[in-house]
């Protein structure tokens, strides 16, 4: 389902949102032979799928895993909206948001907020109302 490895900062820059998905997925875990329930978000920019991964931890804290292109079919499409990704500039956060150029609003957000705390937290936030197409700006 995998193609590439990548970092949330490959992704900074101007590109088209064109789809969205987050769904619950059984990852194999990295500590024993069992799976764990994990969210993921899978995202189509520039017609090619992204997929991030939490890592759920113990149920109390939560982080990225990873991020990679992957092959996953993006059920959730829409038109092309203009977004530019931008990494949040604070000591405790790896989150990527992307804004729609002509809202100036966040609409989809990824990573992990505090993540050199003893409670990290996935991020993997869309916000579609934000979008200049459900919007009456446009």
């Amino acid at each position: 389902m995998f193609i590439q490895d990548m970092e949330l900062k490959d992704l900074v820059g101007l590109h088209q949102l064109l789809g969205v998905d987050m769904t619950n997925e059984e990852i194999q875990s990295e500590w024993g032979d069992y799976f764990e329930n994990c969210e993921t978000i899978s995202f189509t920019l520039d017609k090619k799928t992204y997929t991030a991964i939490e890592d759920p931890d113990d149920g109390y804290r939560s982080a990225m895993k990873e991020i990679k292109e992957s092959k996953a079919t993006i059920r959730n499409k829409f038109s092309p909206v203009e977004v530019i990704g931008i990494m949040r500039l604070n000591d405790s956060d790896e989150i990527i948001d992307f804004y729609d150029i002509k809202t100036g609003k966040i609409i989809l957000s990824i990573g992990t907020h505090n993540y050199d705390d003893y409670y990290p937290m996935f991020v993997a936030e869309f916000t579609p109302e934000n979008m200049i197409i459900n919007n009456n700006l446009g």
